[in-house]
């Protein structure tokens, strides 16, 4: 049965071919958001098929949704496999290394004859790249450290593709499994931005039902390992995952064993050896006497070493064991506190939404306030706004806000950083709009020094008040750009610009460990979604648990305001005050 995944990979892959053949841009761009859209999803496609309900996803139409019905019944679409066919196979495995475009692939393989990756490493290897036009030993470094970095990365999968898929194995197992209680656990619960496999825990009363069950889930490629308590299958998107039936006193105690992370648990164990017990997937136990406490729940396994219990997110060593001792442990930012989302995209640029969709969708979500945030010229293929269409745009949004109520809607844009720092709309047009948030879209392969001095430049734009998905990653497929990010957030945290938490799945941009150092500067948060679409405001849970994970309590979350406290606090706004 295809998956959400392989039929996103084959719109992308029918997008990079065409590319190659230098076909219609906005073609490509229609397959493009149709896997981007598909890729949000948090349900099976099999679902929404069976509703009638394709059609109706943003982006896709009858044309795309027949194809979606091809690859849901045979498992392939003729058309990709036509296309795919007109390329040696090896251009097509080389369009997946990050940095490696289409052009580029074709260009080695006419070149250098170059059929495979295992190939392409060689030649770049034996410096045999950098001879090529246009290429030099720069291109060639790049390559090689994106193959070897692809290559580290293949033991594990993004967050944006396991998370869905172990939602559906929870769903499936609850309604097709005897069990009582279920959920997962391991890096998955602590919403690592990458997972090396899925673990699973269930209680029931029939756990051979329950393991036969796991072998028949339609995802399950491959069965490894079957027994009476534990079954470990691969997935065809070639995910592991292990599902244990622990006994329902022992549950909360195997939550919090197999949730980690190692480092967690280890330091765990040593607090509770000094205090006098003994900690295992079993339960909590007196050391002297070997009197079991606890294990039912997990705040039974925190609560007789005198601290609250960790949230998932924290639980990496970094600190959080010897601040739950001191009674410091804080309130950490949640869902809910997130009241306005500052990074939207509608129909006027690349967004499959009217403006008016996503006021409501934002509304329905419970937020207070939205910020329209639309791409700027440079960014052609996503239909960027010139200065005119943005100022139509301005007095579009001001009718809504007279006509809508519960919501506010803000006008803004994301404004591409050009190559030297300078920001793509003029200060004129900058000073029109309630906030402007400057992201970068191109040069990714500029220095750690000029990079650097890019985001410095942006910053010293006074209509600059944030700073959009700052390393520009594409989680397993765009490296980040090179930044000397304590730099970046110093400047920053001097000039009261805010960064971004960009929830968008493969993004997760700023990440948990910038986040922590962004804390530690006192610099601004803003959790945004980057949405394209109604459905995608659902994301902003993704970039919540990155902020979690870095620590970050809705004092240290811009958004977290009301409207009447969060305009005042942006940048522009402190600067005209000041002056």
């Amino acid at each position: 049965m295809a998956t959400n995944y392989d039929v996103a990979r084959i719109f992308l892959e029918i997008a990079e071919v065409l590319e190659l053949q230098g076909r219609d841009p906005f073609r490509i761009r229609a397959y493009q958001q149709a896997a981007r859209t598909i890729l949000a999803l948090d349900e099976p496609l099999e679902q929404i098929r069976a509703r009638g309900e394709l059609e109706a996803l943003p982006g896709v139409g009858e044309s795309l949704a027949a194809k979606i019905n091809e690859i849901l019944d045979t498992g392939h679409l003729r058309q990709h496999d036509e296309l795919v066919q007109a390329f040696p196979p090896g251009v097509i495995a080389m369009m997946q290394i990050p940095g490696v475009g289409p052009r580029t692939a074709e260009t080695l393989y006419r070149s250098l004859h170059i059929n495979s990756i295992e190939e392409l490493e060689r030649a770049a290897q034996e410096q045999r790249i950098r001879k090529l036009p246009g290429f030099g030993a720069k291109t060639e470094a790049n390559i090689l450290q994106s193959i070897q970095r692809m290559q580290r990365q293949r033991s594990r999968i993004p967050l944006a593709r396991a998370y869905p898929l172990a939602q559906q194995i929870l769903e499936a197992l609850q309604q097709r499994a005897p069990v009582e209680a279920i959920a997962a656990a391991g890096s998955l619960r602590r919403m690592r931005e990458d997972i090396g496999d899925i673990d699973i825990l269930v209680t029931s009363d029939d756990p051979a039902a329950v393991m036969s069950e796991v072998t028949r889930l339609p995802l399950v490629r491959q069965v490894l390992l079957t027994g009476t308590t534990k079954t470990t299958v691969l997935t065809d998107v070639g995910l592991q995952v292990d599902v244990r039936v622990v006994a329902p006193e022992n549950f909360g105690a195997a939550l919090q064993y197999f949730t980690g992370s190692k480092e967690h648990n280890i330091k765990l164990r040593t607090l509770a050896v000094r205090k006098g017990y003994k900690l295992s997937e079993y339960g909590i136990f007196r050391a002297d006497t070997g009197e079991r406490i606890g294990g039912r729940t997990e705040e039974e396994m925190y609560r007789p070493l005198g601290v609250r219990m960790y949230p998932p997110e924290l639980r990496e060593d970094r600190g959080e064991i010897e601040l739950g001792l001191e009674g410091k442990m804080p309130d950490f930012v949640e869902v809910e506190d997130v009241r306005g989302d500052l990074h939207v995209h509608t129909d006027w640029s690349d967004g499959h939404a009217s403006i008016r969709d996503m006021a409501l969708a934002a509304r329905a979500r419970g937020l207070e306030y939205m910020a329209i945030s639309d791409h700027s010229p440079a960014r052609g293929i996503a239909h960027g706004l010139s200065v005119e269409r943005l100022r139509r745009q301005i007095r579009e949004i001001r009718q809504l806000n007279r006509q809508l109520e519960g919501i506010t809607i803000l006008t803004s844009s994301e404004v591409d950083i050009r190559r030297d720092g300078t920001l793509d709309f003029p200060d004129e047009v900058l000073a029109e709009l309630d906030l402007c948030i400057g992201s970068v879209h191109s040069a990714f392969g500029l220095s750690e020094e000029e990079q650097t001095q890019r985001l410095v430049t942006a910053m010293q734009n006074p209509y600059l008040d944030i700073i959009g998905h700052p390393t520009g990653r594409l989680i397993g497929s765009r490296d980040p750009i090179n930044l000397d990010m304590r730099a970046v957030l110093h400047e920053a945290a001097r000039r009261g610009v805010a960064m971004e938490v960009n929830s968008w799945p493969e993004r997760l941009d700023l990440n948990d460990v910038h986040i922590l150092q962004a804390r530690e500067l006192r610099v601004l948060l803003v959790i945004n979604t980057d949405a394209h679409a109604p459905e995608h405001f659902s994301n902003v849970a993704f970039g919540v648990a990155m902020a979690r994970r870095g620590w970050a309590t809705p004092a240290d979350v811009l958004n977290t305001l009301p409207l009447k406290l969060f305009l005042p606090r942006l940048r522009r706004y402190a600067l005209r005050r000041a002056a």
